[in-house]
């Protein structure tokens, strides 16, 4: 029994939370993929996640694309002289044993052409492309429009 006990505090220490997704292709482990609600389709929605780099050398997030959007990237957002503006984020380096997050607020992936809204509940795919490791393709599940994170 304790046995049993110590090896399931191990699994969970080694893969992080037990509840958020995780997909992966080569090292690269995405993480916790979500998106929010979106007021019909004539405004762009975002997802966000986490990109963990587990290997020995940087790899780069080169493309995104998304079965609910014609159009998909990376976008950043900077602050200049008090103001928040918001641009494609170029190809994102992914350092060698370390994380790149997309967040609120922050870097994201900005969904536009939406082709259909997005619904509480529902899911659409989306492939995250990297120069050495490739394509994976993830599921990304849509939460309510005030949604701050990933489901638990």
């Amino acid at each position: 029994m304790l046995r049993s006990i110590a090896v399931i505090f191990y699994v969970i220490g080694v893969s992080g939370s037990v509840s958020a997704e995780t997909f992966r292709v080569a090292d690269m482990i995405v993480e916790a993929p979500w998106a929010r609600a979106s007021i019909g389709t004539s405004r762009p929605a975002a997802a966000y996640l986490v990109v963990r780099n587990i290997g020995r050398s940087s790899d780069v997030l080169t493309g995104v694309e998304a079965s609910i959007a014609a159009m998909a990237a990376v976008h950043k957002v900077e602050v200049k002289k008090n103001i928040a503006e918001m641009g494609p984020a170029g190809p994102i380096a992914i350092p060698a044993g370390g994380s790149v997050a997309l967040e609120p607020g922050a870097m994201h992936i900005m969904l536009m052409r939406l082709q259909r809204a997005l619904k509480k509940g529902e899911r659409f795919t989306m492939t995250l492309i990297f120069e050495k490791a490739g394509r994976v393709e993830i599921s990304v599940p849509i939460q309510g429009i005030r949604a701050k994170g990933p489901p638990e």
